[in-house]
C-alpha cells in the first residue's frame, strides 16, 4: 500500500532544492512590540531543522 503524505506537516515544512528540511521559528505569533528589530528580523528567517527530527520529518512526508 502506497504511504500518504502528512499534510499538517507538508504545509509547516519547506524542502530545499539540495534536500534539507527547513522550518518557521517560533514566537512569532503576537507580542511584536515587545521584541528588537534584531529579534525581529532573526525570526524571520527559516533555520534548518534538526537532524533527529529531519529523521521522523522525512518519514512523514514519504
Amino acid at each position: 500500500m502506497k504511504h500518504k503524505t502528512h499534510k499538517g506537516m507538508s504545509k509547516r515544512i519547506r524542502v530545499t532544492g539540495t534536500g534539507k528540511f527547513m522550518r518557521r521559528r517560533s514566537h512569532r505569533s503576537h507580542y511584536k512590540l515587545a521584541k528588537g528589530s534584531g529579534t525581529w528580523a532573526r525570526l524571520k528567517r527559516d533555520v534548518e531543522t534538526s537532524k533527529g527530527d529531519s529523521k521522523k520529518i522525512r518519514k512523514l512526508l514519504g
